[in-house]
């Protein structure tokens, strides 16, 4: 029997939570998107046994780590999950080959977008795909290419990003596709209110980040939560690509020194590109090395100056910590609220 707390899904919110959490195979509709050195088995597991969809984050980790993973996941939870491929990480090709025999039930690509290939091999595992879009044109071609769903997300969103606003993307992908593909949408989205309207658009569900950092359950160091309670929604800023020798995915988060160390690093990594002594793909691949340790700096050492603090602009909502199932009924009860009020305004 699934170990699912918290409420009920009330009755207004319900029907339009059906298609999402049929999908994805639980109680809710609500993805706790997968963060490098965050989204780990104790995180993911506590998601999925609260009736949600937890996501192991791939990053950069070994392989046989990664493997492990996975398994310990499977002991602490009886209930789907998925596991997230960073296409632009060094070990990508390595994870997806060994995910050929892990048998997970969703695969989600993330960093940048797959091959046609690349989905393919992995639908032949058995696993269901999901892949993230930041425009219409990567949506049609994921569709296209046998995504199974699509994770709409938008610049407001923390970590790798593209450069369109959640409500751009609404209008252009959500409207067009609800009633083809599941779509679930990432980027800013926080509370019950707006999980309600997006379900009302078409949606099938909700990515959410940030919101389950802020859980007792997430066992990143006290200071990483400590100074998202006291972020603005301002502070969270995207990187800059300086020059297109070197394509860098954008990243969203807090400004700090780390960030700063970014900067500096582009420009080494763009003279050593001028002047032959490097290749592109090695510079990108030092660029996400580098992502992967500072974020490992601030999660887990707790070098909130120095380390990276990838969080979107939801990071000004941020005002409590709470338990997972906590998080979940104040989401739930809020939606229905909101739906009854919505019912109100039209009669």
């Amino acid at each position: 029997m699934d170990n699912f707390s918290g409420k009920m899904s009330p009755d207004l919110l319900s029907p339009l939570m059906r298609r999402g959490a049929e999908f994805l195979g639980t109680r809710y509709p609500i993805i706790c998107g997968a963060m490098t050195w965050v989204s780990e088995p104790k995180l993911v597991s506590a998601v999925c046994n609260n009736g949600c969809f937890g996501c192991i984050a791939g990053g950069n980790a070994p392989t046989a780590v990664l493997a492990a993973q996975i398994e310990e996941t499977r002991k602490l939870t009886k209930n789907n999950f998925a596991v997230n491929l960073i296409t632009i990480a060094p070990s990508y090709k390595e994870h997806l080959a060994m995910l050929k025999d892990a048998h997970v039930p969703y695969i989600v690509f993330a960093g940048s977008f797959p091959r046609e290939s690349e989905i393919l091999a992995a639908k032949a595992t058995g696993a269901k795909v999901m892949c993230f879009a930041s425009t219409i044109s990567i949506a049609d071609r994921m569709i296209r290419f046998g995504a199974d769903a699509i994770i709409l997300e938008g610049s407001e969103a923390g970590g790798h990003i593209g450069h369109v606003s959640s409500m751009i993307l609404i209008q252009q992908l959500l409207f067009k596709y609800a009633d083809t593909i599941p779509i679930f949408v990432a980027g800013g989205v926080a509370t019950g209110k707006m999980m309600a309207h997006l379900l009302l658009m078409g949606a099938a569900g909700v990515q959410l980040g940030i919101r389950f950092v802020m859980t007792e359950e997430c066992s990143v160091h006290p200071k990483f939560k400590d100074v998202f309670l006291k972020a603005n929604a301002r502070d969270a800023i995207a990187t800059p690509q300086y020059d297109s020798k070197l394509p860098v995915v954008a990243v969203r988060a807090l400004k700090n020194k780390g960030m700063q160390k970014f900067g500096a690093l582009q420009l080494r990594l763009l003279r050593e590109l001028e002047a032959g002594t490097i290749h592109r793909q090695q510079a990108q691949e030092e660029v996400e090395r580098f992502w992967v340790g500072a974020l490992r700096k601030a999660a887990v050492d707790g070098d909130v100056d120095g380390g990276s603090l990838m969080a979107g602009q939801s990071v000004g909502l941020m005002d409590k910590i709470t338990t997972i199932a906590g998080l979940v009924d104040e989401l739930l009860t809020d939606a229905n609220a909101e739906l009854l009020a919505v019912k109100n305004r039209l009669n």
